[in-house]
Order: C-alpha cells, then sequence, then structure tokens
C-alpha cells in the first residue's frame, strides 16, 4: 500500500500549519543542542517528513521497517538517505544523533515494547539531544484489516502524552513539551481522532 499511502498523504503536512510549526521548532531545537550530528526520522515511512525537514535545513536520515515504503521514499527524494531497519534495534552508535523523530511511528508500537523502543532512543541520541513524538492521542486500539481496498492487518495503539511522558521519564528523558491538538474534521485531511505530541531531551549529563 506504500504507493497509495504516498498519493493520499503525500502533501498533507502543507495543510497543517501546526504540525511545520512544531517540526521548525525540534529543526532549531537539533539546530543549537546536538552538536553538528543528524537527526534520525525513525518509522520515516514514504519520506515525506524528512524530506520536509531537510527542506528546512536540517542533516536528516530516514529508517523504516518496510522495503516498499523505503522504495517509495527513495524515488521521491533521490538525495536523501534512507535505511531499512526496526526501531526496536537500530543500526546506529551509541549517542551518534543530534535528534530523532518518530512521527506517527509508534502509534504501531504495542504497549509491551514501547519501553524497549524508548530505551532505544536513549541509547542513540547524544547527551543534550532532543526527541520529538507525534501520535494519535486516546486510549483505545484501533485495528485495520482494510486500505484502498488492499487487505491489511495493522493496530493504531491511541495514547494519552501525559502518559507517554511516564515512559520517556522512565527511559531516562526530561519531557519538556505535551500537547493535544483537537480531533478537526475540517479540510482535505480531516481527522476525527486528537493528536498528541512530547518533545523530551536526553540529559546533557547522564
Amino acid at each position: 500500500m506504500a504507493a497509495e499511502y504516498s498519493a493520499r498523504f503525500g502533501a498533507e503536512l502543507d495543510a497543517k500549519p501546526l504540525e511545520r510549526a512544531l517540526l521548525a521548532g525540534f529543526v532549531e531545537l537539533v539546530r543549537e543542542t546536538g552538536g553538528g550530528r543528524p537527526i534520525a526520522d525513525v518509522g520515516c515511512g514514504t519520506g515525506r517528513i524528512t524530506g520536509h525537514l531537510r527542506g528546512l535545513g536540517a542533516d536528516v536520515f530516514g529508517i523504516d521497517l518496510s522495503p516498499g515504503m523505503l522504495a517509495v521514499a527513495r524515488a521521491a527524494h533521490p538525495d536523501l538517505r534512507f535505511e531499512e531497519g526496526s526501531m526496536l534495534a537500530l543500526d546506529l552508535p551509541d549517542g551518534s544523533l543530534g535528534g530523532l523523530l518518530a512521527w506517527y511511528s509508534v502509534i504501531h508500537v504495542t504497549d509491551a515494547l514501547l519501553p524497549a523502543v524508548f530505551a532505544e532512543f536513549h541509547r542513540v541520541l547524544a547527551p543534550g539531544a532532543h526527541l520529538q513524538l507525534g501520535f494519535q492521542a486516546g486510549d483505545e486500539t484501533r485495528h485495520r484489516t482494510d486500505a484502498w481496498g488492499r487487505p491489511i492487518a495493522l493496530d493504531f495503539h491511541r495514547r494519552r502524552p501525559e502518559a507517554v511522558a511516564a515512559l520517556l521519564t522512565a527511559a531516562g528523558f526530561e519531557p519538556r513539551v505535551r500537547t493535544v491538538r483537537e480531533a478537526d474534521t475540517d479540510g482535505a485531511f480531516p481527522e476525527p481522532t486528537p493528536q498528541g505530541f512530547v518533545l523530551a531531551r536526553k540529559p546533557a549529563r547522564d
């Protein structure tokens, strides 16, 4: 479903000024605290956010589990680096990242595995570096069996920002911002559920 996903959501960010502002602020923080290290867009999918960050001047590359999504990303952004990999075991040295973005990718991670994912994020980030998360806010898990006429088996785990922040704290992060954008059914990309965003920092002295 990678091509269909790209066609449907490729221009979504153009219609979302709040999300663009959050991403711009994240890039600015990485510039100040990242020590010249790159940003990893973990769960980058088709690379649409990776490309947006590059457009903001960031040194960024993408990582995703899906070869199909990565094929679309590489075709759309031939100037960017995209790697196949799992957020549970990132093929990156300790402290090698100046920033890490997980934009609607941890929504597919089970509650049982999320602490291990956050521990891995903590490992690869440099001291003082920032982590930005975007996710669907709520308390339930939604299971989809169809997407654009194709059979799939995909879970969407909705979580409260305060619960995500607590897990980040347990993983050694310092949460800096927690916010929720309420459901919005207007425009070209309606969203019937609230959207959560958490910005956290790995302590400068860990």
